[in-house]
């Protein structure tokens, strides 16, 4: 069995960080930093923080030194991937970017695929929601890296990412550098950045790792302690006990792995090298995108060996991370927090005493739905259009004004009798609710789903699951979700860490849209009142708010 400390990737992390109307101007209480890295851990909950927290001693312990927030939260209905990489660096909830979900539909769209993913061109002739250009053309508002810009273009806005929508909502529209994992290699669409000179040697490592087999890890005794196995319902492989092996040539399995995030961080740290980041005149950004842990959930459920494994090894090659910033000597800041929680499976959380959890009735996919509707209304067509069994739905744009009207009611009273359901919330009703001003954690369930509102995005009406209800009934690809309203799905760490800050655990509720805002006051770059949702943290030394 091969040791946590001995994966592959984490060796070329550490080989290569051998190698290589009126503004209002905030003033920092000491001198701006030099770099600001922002990191995102793919679904990493506020739950998972506060479990594993006791337990780590590398990079994770290094930034609960900080000031870590743990009820930070994505305020929003719709704790998806996109949406809440959108918020991290905008200051902006998912109802202001304009990115409502991993996908929409745009039923006015000329080509056959109405489905519209977060992070494509759909101009692009021949392209689909699956096979797709890449673009930051959906994000209606700046990112940090992009204002930073606009006040000094000295300064340099990089992102790496294992998603290219999570580089995307991060890096915004002009980015010096966007760099991602395309299911095979490392990638970008900017066709005038230069390649960076340790891009082959990461590539060719993914390659080799993915073309061997793995052999389980050998797991500390707090994940020991977490082996067992679980059946899954629904045609899924059991899981709780494999130690994240796998076969020669499985690249599903390597990117729910350690190895993924090694890899981006191996990127992420060759960037800073060549670009010499930080060592400018002006403050520079480097956002980084770890994806693994979210494979893990989605593969393995939250509470299982394989999350333990890929936490530990994710707080050693983060502990390394920031050693490789250390030697360089530069001045920076951290900010780590994630896109959104997530929740186990619904076999182990049963187990363990929640009754309710379950997976979702097949009836309520929009499919369903939408053929028994035309079918006691005499409808043709599909009636109602939506990705799954939650979230926006769209009527058939086909139907005639009064079908429509019929249709929308009875869809919605369909989905409201359904003991799986727990709110519908039509479009007019969002469009008329105000977007929130309490704190997140006591919004309502309308206003966390106002939040995710677009009007010209969303859908004729929305679903929202009751709590504990996986919205996966097929488990042969996935086993476990997020993207609920409710908190295990919204509540992430918010954790602020610079050389010298005076440690301090906050249990207040904030939003990840505080981030921007709390960074911008941190190298004294204004930002202008009401153009965004978030507001300055107060208390985190080096900086004053507004």
């Amino acid at each position: 069995m091969t040791p946590v400390k001995d994966v592959p990737m984490r060796k070329l992390a550490l080989l290569l960080a051998v190698l290589l109307p009126a503004t209002v101007q905030a003033q920092p209480a000491r001198p701006a930093p030099k770099l600001i890295v922002a990191i995102s851990v793919d679904q990493f909950s506020a739950d998972l923080w506060d479990e594993y927290r006791p337990m780590l001693g590398g990079g994770f312990a290094r930034l609960a030194g900080g000031v870590a927030f743990r009820n930070g939260y994505q305020g929003h209905a719709a704790t998806e991937t996109c949406p809440g990489h959108s918020t991290i660096l905008t200051g902006s909830r998912p109802s202001r970017t304009g990115i409502i979900a991993n996908v929409w539909f745009d039923l006015s769209q000329a080509r056959s695929d109405k489905a519209v993913y977060c992070a494509e061109d759909e101009r692009v002739p021949g392209t689909s929601s699956i096979n797709y250009t890449v673009s930051p053309m959906h994000l209606k508002v700046p990112t940090l890296g992009e204002l930073m810009k606009r006040r000094d273009p000295a300064s340099r806005n990089v992102a790496v990412a294992g998603k290219d929508r999570a580089a995307i909502m991060m890096g915004g529209q002009v980015p010096d550098q966007r760099w991602y994992w395309n299911g095979k290699v490392y990638v970008t669409d900017l066709k005038s950045a230069a390649v960076p000179k340790m891009l082959a040697a990461v590539n060719t490592s993914v390659a080799a790792a993915i073309a061997r087999p793995q052999a389980p890890l050998v797991a500390p005794p707090f994940c020991t302690a977490k082996s067992r196995v679980v059946p899954i319902e629904g045609g899924g492989k059991p899981v709780g006990a494999g130690a994240l092996a796998r076969a020669a040539g499985d690249v599903r399995a390597f990117r729910a792995s350690p190895e993924f995030d090694g890899a981006t961080l191996a990127l992420a740290a060759s960037l800073f090298q060549e670009m010499q980041l930080g060592r400018g005149g002006a403050t520079d950004l480097l956002s980084v995108g770890l994806s693994a842990t979210d494979y893990v959930g989605h593969s393995y459920g939250t509470e299982g060996e394989e999350m333990c494994l890929q936490l530990f090894s994710l707080d050693r090659d983060l502990g390394d991370f920031f050693a490789l910033l250390d030697r360089s000597g530069v001045d920076y800041a951290v900010v780590l927090t994630a896109d959104h929680g997530g929740q186990d499976v619904p076999e182990r959380l049963r187990e363990q005493g929640v009754p309710n959890a379950a997976r979702v009735d097949k009836a309520l996919a929009a499919s369903a739905v939408g053929k028994a509707i035309g079918t006691k209304l005499g409808l043709a067509g599909p009636v109602l259009i939506g990705e799954s069994s939650f979230g926006d739905m769209y009527l058939d744009r086909a139907l005639k004004p009064a079908d429509r009207a019929r249709a929308l009611s009875t869809a919605v009273a369909t989905y409201r009798a359904h003991p799986q359901v727990e709110a519908v919330f039509t479009s007019d009703q969002l469009r008329h609710t105000p977007s929130p001003t309490k704190s997140p954690d006591k919004w309502s369930l309308i206003e966390r789903a106002r939040a995710s509102f677009d009007p010209d995005r969303s859908g004729d009406f929305i679903v929202l699951l009751k709590p504990r209800i996986t919205p996966i009934a097929d488990t042969t690809a996935y086993v476990a979700t997020h993207g609920s309203p409710w908190d295990y799905d919204r509540r992430v760490p918010i954790l602020f860490w610079r050389p010298g800050s005076a440690p301090a655990a906050r249990g207040e509720a904030v939003e990840t849209v505080d981030i921007m805002p709390t960074l911008a006051a941190m190298i004294g770059l204004p930002v202008q009142p009401g153009s965004i949702d978030g507001k300055c943290l107060t208390g985190i030394d080096g900086i004053t708010c507004p």
